[in-house]
């Protein structure tokens, strides 16, 4: 029986097969799809085999090219997995050969390790360095002139050029709390040495132990590297010792001490920077530079010839050996403009004054 509605269209009579299982019928049923694509071709399993077989067996489809089968966006797809005779397919994905995408680019090879420094890893600070040593040795002389207030202002400044360039000399940068912790060293040493908080010895030596005792305990407390520890506690250690030894300029017996020895360092910068081809004609040539100034200024500033020549000869040496300090393991321009400039005249401080307790005795 049918029934016309009013639409125009009939129900068609429901019509009954013979009963099926869902896989049979999930086999049987042919693909669609939207236009213009191509779906799967459904699983066939064979005469008294299971899906499992027909999987194995089954054929890729999808648009060809050149290259074989691909898959969407032209990759290709993966081959079927065959299992061997009396195999499964646990065996056959184990051995099939991989497929798609291709293959990420290998890691790039390691950069190659920088070039090694050739040549002589000693410099010479040149001429520039060495003028500035003079002009400020010019102005410790000057200073002395004045006595200890006026020999503090240029102190200062070498203090803070000498704290610096060592940190910097020895690879140590940025390192402003170790720079500021040397620095404030001096400053305590020559603030004792101006008040006569005993002899200038004691207020240089008690200043050091101070600040021995807390560069340790800062450096204990640091949360860094062990082996960078030790090599930021040893720099900072021998920044405050060489930072003080300027202030051996304020602890001299006498001011007069002062002026051959500031000028004889001076001289034996400057001339060993212009004679310093070859290394030992320089050498030798600062050192009779310097006597030979600071046996003429002592003549005239009434420490005496003798006096005055060996404080000139030396801080001359002392002054040299700074220069040559500076000039080790591939100095940059930054150390030779700092490191190269104090420490000649931070070395010939202790001299000074060594040299004058000599004299005053």
């Amino acid at each position: 029986m049918s029934f016309v509605g009013a639409a125009g269209w009939a129900d068609a009579p429901v019509t009954y097969g013979e009963p099926a299982s869902l896989r049979e019928r999930f086999a049987n049923a042919e693909p669609t799809g939207p236009a213009g694509q191509t779906v799967a071709r459904p699983l066939e399993p064979g005469p008294g085999g299971s899906l499992r077989e027909a999987f194995a067996n089954a054929e890729p489809t999808g648009p060809t090219g050149p290259a074989g089968p691909a898959g969407p966006a032209g990759q290709p797809t993966a081959r079927p997995l065959e299992a061997a005779p009396g195999g499964s397919l646990r065996e056959a994905f184990a051995n099939a050969e991989p497929t798609g995408a291709p293959a990420a680019p290998a890691a790039p090879a390691a950069a190659a390790p920088a070039a090694r420094r050739t040549g002589s890893p000693i410099i010479d600070p040149g001429v520039q360095p060495a003028a500035l040593t003079a002009a400020l040795g010019v102005l410790l002389a000057l200073g002395s002139l004045l006595g200890r207030p006026g020999l503090l202002l240029p102190v200062v400044a070498l203090q803070a050029v000498t704290a610096a360039g060592w940190f910097r000399l020895n690879g140590m940068w940025p390192a402003r709390q170790g720079i500021a912790l040397a620095f404030l060293g001096g400053l305590v040493a020559d603030a004792a040495i101006l008040v006569g908080a005993g002899t200038a010895a004691q207020a240089i030596t008690g200043t050091l132990g101070a600040f021995f005792l807390l560069v340790l305990v800062l450096q204990i407390f640091r949360p860094s590297d062990p082996a960078e520890r030790f090599a930021a506690l040893t720099v900072s250690a021998s920044a405050t010792v060489v930072t003080l030894l300027a202030a051996g300029f304020l602890a001299a017996p006498a001011h007069a001490d002062v002026l051959p020895g500031a000028l004889g360092a001076a001289a034996a910068a400057a001339v060993s920077a212009v004679l310093r081809s070859p290394a030992k004609l320089g050498f030798v040539a600062g050192g009779f530079a310097a006597a030979a100034l600071g046996g003429l200024v002592g003549a005239l500033g009434g420490v005496g010839a003798g006096g005055g020549l060996f404080l000139g000869l030396a801080a001359g040496l002392c002054g040299l050996l700074g220069r040559r300090v500076a000039a080790f393991d591939w100095p940059s321009r930054f150390v030779h403009m700092t490191a190269g400039v104090a420490l000649p005249l931070a070395l010939a401080g202790p001299a000074v004054y060594l040299v004058g307790l000599l004299l005053a005795k």
